[in-house]
């Protein structure tokens, strides 16, 4: 395996990762790349971004996804 097709299957994993830490492994793939999509479209460094930024903080300390979590708001945007 060549270095760059070993760093491309180390970030899937991590991506992968981070989908599981979110709870959202039983997700419907639609639904994830749509979220992803919207995602994409806050602009760094602003206020949802910092927002969004913070609440991804707090998740990785956390050990396990906690819907209750008082960073997790319901309906926060994602219909």
């Amino acid at each position: 395996m060549t270095a760059d097709r070993k760093r491309q299957v180390r970030q899937k994993f991590l991506l992968g990762g981070i989908v599981v830490k979110a709870g959202l492994s039983k997700a419907d793939r639609a639904f994830l790349l749509g979220g992803l999509t919207e995602l994409a479209r806050v602009i760094p460094g602003s206020a949802e971004h910092r927002r969004l930024r913070d609440i991804g903080e707090e998740a990785f300390k956390a050990p396990l996804f906690d819907p209750s979590s008082p960073c997790v708001e319901e309906n926060s945007g994602w219909r």
